[in-house]
């Protein structure tokens, strides 16, 4: 009997995983404002009434797709604190920096999406302003691991420019031509030391 339950609850957060997966592939290609679940159903494979049992509206699925991203980032960011010491580069602290959110913006677009919010509902603007205060936060982290001197409240700050810095700059290196976007990501991590440093 625990056996069958433990295989359900696999199965379950497997399905799950594949209609958060789903609602993922929708927003990159039609934003969350326009996001139905009915897309989502149809593009996890499942019926509408299978999402329903584990998303009750769109707003839900909402909710999933942020502690997907809080978790998995949060994971990246831990394993990434680790490593920092005062004896880093700053150099190399941003070039990895920016490499990665590259790399996390080609293979999780609807992130990105969230990330920058819209206008269209208090719900997605609240949404995108945890996760965008939690990734700075964690830079806020790196920055005082790597001069522990460096006050809370400007780390804080800094944190949330960089941040900025790397999200009015993303979407140019998401749609340029290759070489025009290897010139951009150089010219922000050289943006980014020159304010950080």
């Amino acid at each position: 009997m625990a056996e069958r339950t433990v295989r359900r609850q696999a199965r379950g957060l497997k399905r799950m995983a594949e209609i958060l997966d789903a609602a993922e592939a929708v927003i990159a290609e039609v934003g969350y404002p326009d996001m139905t679940t009915n897309q989502v159903a149809a593009r996890a494979g499942v019926s509408p009434g299978t999402l329903y049992q584990f998303f009750r509206n769109k707003e839900e699925v909402l909710d999933g797709l942020v502690a997907r991203y809080t978790v998995d980032r949060a994971e990246y960011w831990t394993a990434r604190l680790a490593a920092v010491t005062p004896d880093i580069p700053l150099e190399a602290l941003v070039g990895q920096l920016v490499d990665e959110s590259v790399r996390f913006k080609s293979e999780s677009p609807a992130y990105w999406s969230l990330l920058y919010g819209t206008a269209t509902g208090d719900r997605f603007a609240a949404a995108s302003q945890r996760l965008h205060d939690d990734v700075a936060l964690r830079i806020a982290d790196m920055l005082r691991r790597r001069s522990p001197g460096l006050p809370e409240e400007r780390a804080r700050l800094m944190g949330t420019m960089a941040l900025a810095m790397v999200k009015a700059v993303m979407p140019m290196v998401t749609s340029s031509p290759p070489e025009r976007s290897a010139e951009l990501v150089a010219e922000l991590k050289h943006l980014l030391i020159r304010y950080l440093g």
